[in-house]
């Protein structure tokens, strides 16, 4: 028997406002084993979390509420599917919009330059009430029936959305002018000049709906924009690979049989199609569309390549290392959807009132009409006024506030080499006050060198790097891989010690033989008893760099200092950020006086020497105690997982430990601190760009109910505001896709 899962993403169709989300949400929520449902109307998709889904079950509920429901497979290559087939649909539906509204348009026109004369007071009509009827009626027929059929798929599911309020305020109208015209044939006195034509409103039922149809193409055409970034991630990847064959042989196959360890060839003009590590050749890569790095990258035997990128030059054969949903490009994939179909906190809010917003606006309708009658008004003008009321209240706006906000920021931040977790973050990322680095790896290039041998009188240099080394060839650790490196450029041989023991945020220890040697701080031998004062005649405690205490049994044999070297764009990256008012704060494990040389090169006033992996997390404690919890804090190494974790906001450097990334909310995914300002940038537009949607949806309403429940808004006008206020919230949106970093001259 199958596990249920505990996750499940449904692509949603039939969605036209927040009202229908909300709808399909509330739904959701109340099927068995449902703890949490997440309905993104700009991406038509609704995320439910639970314990044991029967997804069958809760595609028929929301069948029932009115919608369509299409699962997605929950691996890489079915997303990628599901959004290209999701996109062909909106294509397909935008060009069926635009039909809808080139002929609703050909037929509006002759209403409403007929019509121009009596509207404006020059004279009788142009056209007949019978033209007319026949034109508005090929106007409702035409884009009336949408929404008609779609206001009686909500209302059959228990729910009332935008559709229901343009069919009730547009039918209301034309049947209106419809009874009038018909009555005044019966009638000898009701006339059939200018008298009737002014009682006839079937040039405000034909314009409301062109109208809104225009809104609605203009719409979609921009949340097309929007999404396109999480479609252009999916299309990185190709759809085949040339796998080399165990005969040496040349084959291709899909990228779905690819496996850890399977050799694949790539030719120039080729995307990579799995993460590997190139075996033979050299060339240059084009990463722009995975990390942002805009200019090629040079490759050769050794080096890593990711998913999605392009050979430009060279022919490369690479060892699989991730393949399909395991690859960078894959949880690259995941973050940015992840991201994209959270919920902003005041997006509760919102939504909240979307659930009662089209009922509450029946109501307010209910009441103009009945208050213009009681003031003694005939049942046309308060007719008129009720239809306003509906034409313009629509929900669109509000719905499409935050989510198009959102995916456009994170689309267009993950293309800029960005990948930010959740909406969360982005809250969090715009009150940041201080910023917190680690040294090693994340301010310096990570790839320090032997700068210095001080061995101990009684051991040579050769003997002091042989020792080390024996005890390094079990370390990852940067400063281990720079010993072993020097020791085989000056071709000292080296025997792996054994019993080799990390000591975390100390050294190292094994034994050569019958004798322990540790390597690591001073703190570290000091702490087992070694006296380190034989090293103060080497003359090493003046030099600045990273310094390795070797201990031979219980004597010191030397000191190996290692230097690191910033990365390029370190000073700028800080300087960036002090502009932005920003404070900036180094912690390392590094002495006092190695930290204090990288932070005056680097720009840095603020320095915490001498940490362990718990005490960095301490002082980001105490940074987020001091600052109000608005520290962030950028790391790249295994040790910097519990401060990435505890801060409020995490950045992780691309490359770094798989263990930074998972416990960071930001991932940069190029080695660029100038990224840092970036991200904190890119989030602060969002944010401002999702508040500026609200406060324009909100407002419009606000101000657009009362002036046509008093008449002073028409019909027509009502429907042009009613498609304007959705244009241009997700207009505005859409300019977000179009962000890029800007940096400083540094």
């Amino acid at each position: 028997m199958t596990a249920k899962p505990d996750h499940v993403t449904f692509d949603i169709s039939g969605m036209t406002c927040a009202s229908c989300s909300a709808r399909v949400e509330k739904v959701l929520s109340r099927q068995p084993g449902v703890a949490q449902a997440h309905v993104n109307l700009a991406l038509e998709r609704a995320d439910i979390e639970g314990d044991g889904l029967d997804p069958s079950e809760l595609a028929e509920a929301i069948g029932r509420a009115g919608f369509g429901a299409v699962l997605r497979r929950d691996d890489f290559a079915a997303h990628r599917d599901a959004d290209e087939a999701q996109a062909a649909t909106r294509r397909a539906d935008e060009r069926q919009t635009l039909l809808r509204l080139v002929i609703s348009a050909l037929l509006t026109l002759p209403i409403v330059i007929g019509m121009l004369p009596m509207m404006t007071g020059l004279g009788e009509a142009w056209i007949s009430p019978v033209w007319q009827a026949l034109l508005a009626t090929g106007v409702m027929a035409v884009s009336g029936s949408r929404f008609w059929r779609e206001a009686f798929g909500a209302l059959r599911g228990g729910s009332a959305n935008m559709a229901v309020l343009v069919s009730l305020g547009t039918g209301v109208a034309y049947f209106w002018s419809l009874w009038v015209m018909i009555r005044g044939w019966g009638d000898p006195h009701a006339g059939h000049g200018q008298s009737m034509a002014s009682h006839l409103h079937f040039e405000a039922a034909a314009v409301v709906l062109t109208l809104i149809m225009l809104g609605k193409y203009l719409e979609a055409r921009a949340k097309s924009g929007a999404a396109g970034a999480l479609r252009a991630l999916g299309r990185l990847q190709p759809d085949t690979a040339e796998l080399k064959t165990l005969s040496g042989s040349v084959r291709t196959v899909p990228v779905e049989r690819l496996a850890v360890g399977d050799v694949i060839v790539i030719r120039p003009g080729m995307r990579v199609a799995a993460d590997g590590v190139i075996l033979t050749g050299s060339s240059s890569l084009d990463e722009a569309m995975v990390t942002g790095e805009s200019m090629p990258v040079s490759r050769g035997p050794g080096d890593p390549v990711i998913t999605g990128t392009t050979n430009t030059d060279g022919v490369l054969e690479v060892e699989v290392t991730a393949a399909g949903a395991d690859t960078r490009l894959a949880r690259m994939t995941r973050l940015v959807e992840e991201a994209q179909t959270g919920h902003a906190p005041v997006q509760k809010l919102v939504d909240r009132i979307s659930a009662v917003f089209v009922p509450l606006i029946l109501v307010i309708a209910v009441v103009t009409f009945a208050g213009w009658i009681l003031t003694g008004a005939d049942f046309e003008t308060a007719m008129v006024a009720a239809v306003a009321v509906l034409v313009i209240a629509c929900p669109c706006a509000l719905g499409l506030a935050t989510p198009t906000a959102l995916v456009a920021g994170t689309g267009a931040a993950a293309k800029a080499g960005i990948l930010i977790r959740d909406i969360e973050t982005l809250e969090r990322a715009t009150d940041i006050r201080l910023v917190a680095f680690d040294k090693t790896g994340t301010l310096t290039m990570g790839t320090p060198e032997v700068a210095g041998l001080y061995p101990v009188a009684g051991t040579s240099p050769n003997e002091l790097l042989r020792l080390a080394g024996s005890v390094e060839t079990g370390s990852e650790h940067p400063l281990g891989r720079a010993i072993l490196a020097h020791a085989d450029e000056a071709g000292i041989p080296i025997t792996p010690a054994s019993g080799i023991r990390a000591v975390p945020g100390r050294g190292l220890e094994g034994m050569n033989g019958a004798l322990k040697i540790r390597v690591g701080s001073e703190r570290f031998l000091m702490e087992t008893g070694i006296d380190t004062s034989a090293a103060d005649a080497t003359g090493v405690r003046d030099e600045t760099g990273t310094l390795a205490w070797v201990a031979e049994a219980d004597r010191l044999i030397g000191v190996i200092r290692l230097a690191d070297k910033l990365r390029p764009q370190t000073r700028q990256a800080l300087a960036d950020l002090a502009a932005r008012g920003l404070t900036t704060v180094m912690l390392t494990g590094d002495n006092e006086a190695t930290a204090r040389s990288i932070a005056a090169e680097a720009g840095v006033s603020d320095v915490r020497a001498g940490l362990l992996p718990g005490e960095k997390l301490d002082v980001i404690r105490e940074l987020a105690k001091s600052t109000g919890g608005h520290v962030a804090f950028v790391g790249d190494g295994l040790n910097d997982a519990p401060a990435l974790a505890a801060a409020n906001l995490g950045i992780a450097m691309a490359g770094g430990a798989d263990a930074a990334r998972e416990a960071a909310a930001i991932t940069l995914m190029r080695p660029d601190l100038r990224l840092v300002s970036a991200a904190l940038d890119v989030a602060a537009k969002t944010r401002r760009t999702i508040r500026q949607n609200l406060g324009w949806a909100f407002v419009y309403n606000l101000i657009g109910i009362p002036l046509a429940a008093f008449g002073i808004l028409p019909p027509v006008f009502a429907g042009a505001a009613m498609a304007f206020s959705s244009v241009s919230v997700v207009t505005n949106s859409a300019l977000m896709a179009r962000w890029k970093p800007r940096f400083s001259k540094g």
